[in-house]
């Protein structure tokens, strides 16, 4: 069972579920890797052990990824978990159009032909990779706010449902959408999905299905023998264009229907022109002797003339009919019949069942040695994977996996232990510290960033994100747990030589850079020009710490007063001279 916050592939953590159905269950989870909102199905636990079902599961999620369109759902992954078999897709935040349906009944004319131009659009995308979708229908339908439709579930049939046919060979889907041919026993085509678009149209215009029962079977027999019911008839204001499409596409016969999608799609385009609006209504013939023949709907004129005549043949029509109907029940009992023995008899006379069973843990021998023992064969090569439980050399699981009912004689492949997994480690040097610290921390490792002392060299500039160094060297493995230092540079600043290499205002700029107070003493000299630095109180190559101060000296020029006085003695020697 799946549960809220629980990790599927130890990946997608379930937030909610967002829906239910007879054979997968649909949660809205987080993408941990790749931090997005995804949907993900999971095939329901009771049918997880039953191949056929789980083929038709697999079979969805190969049908869909190899489509790229629009209007259909995207698929991420799939796989299995501990039994548990899953495909991700992307997540619409939207409603089904059958929601969409019972809130609001008909939609205008205007919405309908913008939603089936994009169905038509993604169904003939399916159908040019040679994909038959099978089970179209306004439940596997999302709209979005914005008015874009996707379309989801290709490949898969809904079981256990009162109102839907189990499978009968190719007979799929739900019995409202279901093509007569279908019903009938046929195997799907492109033209059973034409179909089924043709009475989706008609839902969307009013609101309601054409054909209703009180068994899958009465609505069978009324898809194989009964007309679809007219949409104008229903609604007045719906143009003649738009019945005559519906009409096509939902011929009896599938050689009256549409060759393909595209010219469904492109029918739909036109249909609103003013010269197709009240075109004349198109009506086919379903009979044994003329099924392609098309003809127009008779006058009223001509109906009055031929009343009579349709009178005397009535009769003759309702035992063809009555006739018809009992061919007809006759051949859905032989269907029920061949159902049962499809189901129960041949199953019997087949391989048995072999549940498989739990071999996690032990030596490949002694595992190899479990599974022939009940009945099943060993797959020559084995798969490997790493494992934080099971010691190296030992099964991890199984494929299928353990507890499933398979036939006797099934391939059994073997997984692997190779161990704990191993992280190598690269040279992280140059490197931005916390991007690599986030890289490393996703792979499991506990990762710390230190700061190191490291002398300040002319011409290098040390940039303080990135990583100098690493605790731990290239090449060498890690395993999930272990832990390494990520170092980046703490720069330790030299005073430099200042005395008659800077101005005062470098050594402010420097002293700005540095957090550090310049404090600026000055001596009147004549020995060297005035604002030289003639003195430092911190000598060159001693560490700067931030927030002290430091002193330099500076020269300026003397005062005139200075001049006279040391003018003076050479006075008196002169006059001595003199005398």
């Amino acid at each position: 069972m799946i549960v809220k916050g629980q990790k599927i592939n130890d990946r997608y953590q379930v937030i909610r579920s967002i829906g239910e159905g007879g054979m997968a269950n649909v949660y809205l989870a987080y993408d941990t890797i790749l931090d997005r909102n995804v949907a993900v199905k999971v095939l329901r636990g009771d049918l997880a052990t039953d191949e056929k079902f789980v083929r038709r599961f697999q079979r969805e999620a190969m049908s869909a990824s190899a489509l790229s369109h629009p209007n259909i759902v995207e698929m991420y992954d799939v796989g299995e978990d501990d039994g548990n078999y899953f495909i991700v897709m992307e997540y619409i935040d939207g409603k089904t159009l059958k929601n969409l349906i019972k809130k609001r009944g008909a939609l205008t004319v205007a919405e309908v032909v913008d939603i089936m131009l994009q169905l038509t659009s993604a169904i003939s995308c399916a159908h040019d990779s040679y994909i038959i979708h099978r089970d179209i229908k306004p439940q596997n339908v999302m709209i979005l706010d914005d008015g874009r439709v996707k379309i989801t579930d290709f490949g898969i049939a809904i079981a256990s449902n009162a109102s839907e046919l189990t499978q009968t060979n190719s007979v799929m889907g739900s019995v409202h959408y279901l093509p007569p041919e279908q019903a009938n026993g046929a195997g799907a085509t492109a033209k059973s999905d034409i179909y089924s678009l043709g009475i989706l149209m008609f839902e969307l215009l009013t609101g309601k299905l054409p054909f209703k029962g009180e068994n899958a079977v009465e609505i069978a027999l009324k898809q194989m023998k009964e007309q679809i019911p007219s949409v104008c008839a229903i609604n007045p204001e719906i143009p003649q264009s738009i019945e005559n499409v519906i009409l096509k596409a939902c011929a009896k016969n599938p050689k009256n229907r549409y060759d393909n999608v595209k010219d469904m799609y492109n029918d739909i385009k036109t249909a609103l022109d003013e010269d197709r609006i009240n075109e004349t209504k198109q009506t086919y013939k379903f009979s044994e002797d003329d099924l392609d023949e098309t003809k127009k709907i008779e006058s009223l004129s001509e109906v009055k003339k031929n009343k009579k005549k349709e009178t005397k043949e009535e009769d003759s029509t309702e035992k063809k009919m009555n006739l018809a109907l009992i061919i007809t029940s006759g051949v859905a009992g032989l269907l029920v019949l061949l159902s049962v023995i499809f189901f129960f008899v041949v199953p019997a006379m087949g391989p048995k069942d072999v549940k498989i069973p739990d071999v996690t843990g032990l030596t490949v021998e002694k595992a190899e040695e479990k599974l022939l023992n009940a009945g099943l064969e060993i797959n020559v090569k084995t798969k490997e994977e790493s494992s934080e439980d099971v010691k190296e050399g030992r099964v991890v699981k199984t494929e299928p996996s353990k507890n499933r009912t398979v036939k006797e004689g099934q391939k059994i492949t073997l997984i692997v232990s190779t161990g704990t997994a191993k992280i190598k480690i690269e040279d992280y040097t140059g490197k931005n510290a916390m991007e690599v610290k986030g890289a490393l921390e996703l792979l499991g490792l506990n990762v710390t960033v230190e700061k190191k002392k490291v002398e300040e060299t002319e011409g290098i500039e040390y940039d303080a994100d990135l990583v100098i160094e690493q605790s731990v060297i290239k090449g060498k493995k890690l395993k999930k747990g272990d832990s390494i230092i990520l170092f980046t540079p703490d720069v330790m600043v030299k005073y430099p030589n200042f005395v008659k290499t800077y101005t005062f205002a470098q050594v402010e700029e420097w002293a700005s850079k540095n957090n550090v107070t310049v404090i600026k003493q000055e001596i009147s000299t004549n020995d060297c020009p005035a604002g030289t630095i003639i003195a430092q109180d911190k000598p060159e190559g001693y560490l700067v710490y931030p927030g002290t101060s430091f002193t330099v000296t500076v020269a300026i020029e003397p005062d005139e007063d200075d001049n006279i006085e040391d003018a003076k003695p050479n006075d008196k020697n002169n006059n001595r001279n003199n005398n």
